[in-house]
């Protein structure tokens, strides 16, 4: 059995809010893992630029993470030059926790574009693979992605435990109706965001008049 099981969950944190550390938190418990690493992406190639800096985006995470020790922020992708590729931060962390079960955790919206992927086929030989399945997201029935889930799919999460990679567990998780581009578009106006991240983000976005 590898020695843990490390979770990884990569966002653009912007800004990181209270239905990420709590998706983290379930994830974590739920499924038995170390712990999670939060990747704040660099430049990723399928989505906009952050409307902060990678300096302002990461302090809210360390903020938003210094007392929760299962949950450690990794700031690779923001010290890496290029686009951010996710085959590539997969490839960091094998080299560092080579005997580790990694578990890349994805959004059921993002698992069914993974063949657009940048090396996508390498994916599984790096880590495993946890789907979040929200309510009202289907996945694919038939295609790339329905093949790699008949011939990959557990049920059971023991058996991220027992290899280091390879396998892809789907796993129901709860709607939490917060957003980022909510928390930016009522900052913008100037409406109270309380309750939608943690104190220590709050503290940070108000001082730095984020998202005006």
């Amino acid at each position: 059995m590898p020695p843990e099981s490390i979770g990884i969950l990569g966002g653009t944190f912007d800004p990181v809010h209270n239905g990420h550390m709590r998706f983290a938190l379930e994830i974590r418990d739920k499924l038995s893992l170390s712990n999670i690493r939060l990747i704040p992406l660099g430049r990723p190639p399928h989505r906009t630029p952050p409307q902060t800096t990678d300096r302002i985006r990461l302090r809210m995470l360390e903020a938003a993470t210094r007392n929760e020790p299962g949950l450690v922020v990794d700031d690779q992708e923001l010290r890496r030059d290029g686009l951010s590729y996710t085959v590539d931060t997969l490839d960091a962390l094998r080299q560092r926790f080579s005997h580790c079960a990694l578990c890349l955790i994805l959004g059921a919206d993002a698992f069914c574009q993974l063949n657009t992927w940048n090396q996508w086929h390498r994916i599984l030989a790096l880590a495993h693979i946890i789907v979040a399945q929200r309510p009202g997201i289907l996945l694919p029935k038939a295609g790339e992605i329905a093949h790699l889930l008949s011939n990959r799919q557990i049920h059971d999460p023991i058996y991220l435990h027992e290899e280091p990679a390879g396998r892809i567990l789907v796993h129901p998780v709860p709607l939490l109706d917060i957003s980022a581009t909510r928390i930016r578009a009522l900052a913008a106006r100037g409406a109270s965001i309380r309750y939608l991240v943690p104190d220590a983000v709050l503290e940070i976005i108000t001082h730095e008049r984020l998202y005006k």
